[in-house]
């Protein structure tokens, strides 16, 4: 699999991601029920298909996707590039928000190296914005577990070009990690310019928007207790636009012999900006359905067709 660079001084990743999100099982923002020796053969056959890198994060099912991702990087660990966030906290109810709070990731970083069985993170990531912490405060505690050997490279999710700003000014930032898809473009207008600009990485997630752009989207398959039931880019009417639109992808998915979620990773893919596309998967199939997404080479013209499609069946 092809790899790019994570920005300044960076290490090479390949183009898609493991993304562990959905493997952390029931939650507030959960997926639904997981099969814990399942997700791992799914992380297993990631790695098989030459994917380098594995992405989670401290929240998701509170504590239990870092679990399972350390179990399944045992004895391989040296291997795999770590990357994992901070910045959203849970108390005994389980109720989530988010803190970046000095103080919070000092206790985070030591909870995810036990529950990764690992001594250092690649990429250590402040989750998301904390307007009650100034950003500076949050951004030097990272820098300190970075001089103290704990993790490699800091990056930020989440952020907007004033916050990455105010980050650079103290240490510089290696990686943004933010939403972007054919769906969810606002990056493109300043954040992306500003990355290029300053080198540094980007790694977008939901690259087929939690499945909405996978192509074999069925919301009457939905758990639940999964998160998308709650959120109004799975309801009507604007979920009807989405599947016209995937409908309309069909023939040219077709055309490179590959299904609709591929192509929206590729179409990902295919800006100069990105480093690499997080992809999430539960299952050993998932993973083998999603990798054919680097093989795609856009032309011009299929890149004026997606817009068109996008333009005609959802409304600006």
């Amino acid at each position: 699999m092809n790899t790019r660079k994570l920005g300044h001084n960076s290490p090479d990743l390949t183009e898609i991601g493991f993304g562990a999100w959905a493997i952390g099982g029931p939650w507030e923002y959960g997926w639904g029920s997981v099969d814990d020796e399942q997700s791992i053969d799914a992380i297993h056959k990631a790695f098989d298909f030459g994917i380098n890198w594995i992405d989670t994060a401290a929240v998701y099912g509170l504590g239990h996707s870092e679990e399972i991702v350390g179990r399944a990087l045992k004895g391989i660990r040296g291997k795999v590039f770590l990357a994992t966030k901070c910045g959203m906290i849970w108390d005994e109810q389980k109720h989530v928000r988010i803190s970046a709070a000095p103080k919070n990731i000092r206790t985070e970083i030591e909870d995810s190296l036990r529950r990764l069985q690992t001594d250092y993170i690649d990429l250590y990531q402040i989750h998301w914005p904390d307007p009650s912490i100034p950003v500076e405060d949050s951004w030097s505690s990272l820098v300190q577990l970075k001089e103290e050997g704990k993790v490699q490279f800091i990056g930020v999710c989440n952020y907007d070009v004033p916050l990455l700003e105010k980050c650079n000014r103290i240490h510089s930032v290696q990686s943004l990690l933010p939403p972007y898809n054919l769906l969810r473009r606002q990056i493109e207008l300043e954040i992306l310019p500003y990355c290029a600009a300053k080198s540094i990485g980007v790694v977008a997630y939901s690259p087929m928007q939690a499945g909405l752009l996978s192509g074999v989207f069925d919301v009457s398959k939905l758990a639940k207790d999964d998160w998308r039931r709650k959120n109004r880019l799975y309801q009507e009417p604007y979920i009807s636009q989405v599947l016209n639109f995937v409908d309309r992808l069909r023939p040219l998915a077709a055309k490179f012999n590959v299904i609709v979620g591929q192509l929206a990773i590729a179409w990902v893919l295919h800006h100069t900006a990105i480093t690499s596309a997080i992809v999430g998967a539960r299952s050993p199939w998932q993973v083998e359905g999603n990798v054919g997404a680097t093989a795609i080479k856009f032309q011009d013209t299929d890149i004026r067709s997606i817009e068109q499609a996008l333009k005609e069946c959802i409304p600006a």
